[in-house]
């Protein structure tokens, strides 16, 4: 069992299909801290009918971005529960400048921030070979971590398929996006000394071994 001896932010920067949802999960597993989703608070709060769920519902329902103050209002108060006394793991946070900034001004306790680096051609290759069980969500890859029998997944025998939008013009694009959102984020952590880059091309192991030795955690 592993004990965190000061408390731990960690925010994992990554394009999609570069590993964070992996690391995330071991890394709150071995540390026992909460990994927040700006999104699932979207959700919690809209279903419990919230007052500022209500507020996010209205913006949602006209098509508009929620405003930061009120994406950082949800995150304030969960980060306020008992389970992140000794720390946390942002997902999908920070998205914008103003949100860095302004969290950066709250969250008084250390913070590090890690980028995943992976490249597009790689990030190309993960998403158009990417195989999901219908059945039961097992994930699996056509090359890289093909199942035993063609389509058809090793756990539940269920039916294999690809994502619609796991094609390589659909996944350019998006990380187009996200390369022009990301950026300046990646370039403020930098400036604050706090961004760690390391390599998503190697096996998981190695990547937790290191995302741990960059929040100063053996």
């Amino acid at each position: 069992m592993s004990n965190i001896k000061e408390s731990l932010i960690l925010i994992l920067l990554g394009p999609p299909g570069s590993g964070k949802g992996t690391q995330a999960k071991i890394f709150c597993r071995e540390f026992k801290i909460p990994q927040i989703s700006t999104g699932d608070l979207f959700r919690e709060n809209i279903s419990k009918e919230t007052p500022i769920g209500l507020q996010a519902k209205t913006f949602i329902q006209e098509g508009q971005l929620v405003p930061d103050e009120i994406v950082l209002g949800m995150l304030y108060e969960r980060i306020s529960k008992p389970d992140c006394q000794n720390g946390y793991l942002l997902d999908g946070f920070p998205r914008t400048i103003t949100q860095a900034e302004e969290f950066a001004k709250y969250e008084k306790r250390k913070i590090t921030v890690v980028n995943l680096d992976v490249s597009d051609e790689e990030l190309i290759r993960r998403a158009t070979g990417r195989l999901i069980c219908r059945q039961c969500g097992a994930i699996y890859h056509s090359t890289s971590f093909p199942p035993k029998i063609e389509n058809q997944c090793d756990i539940c025998d269920g039916e294999l398929y690809r994502r619609l939008d796991d094609t390589q013009e659909v996944v350019e694009n998006r990380l187009r996006v996200y390369r022009a959102q990301t950026k300046p984020l990646e370039d403020f952590f930098q400036k604050k000394g706090i961004l760690k880059k390391i390599n998503g091309c190697q096996p998981a192991d190695q990547i937790f071994s290191q995302i741990k030795l960059a929040s100063a955690l053996k």
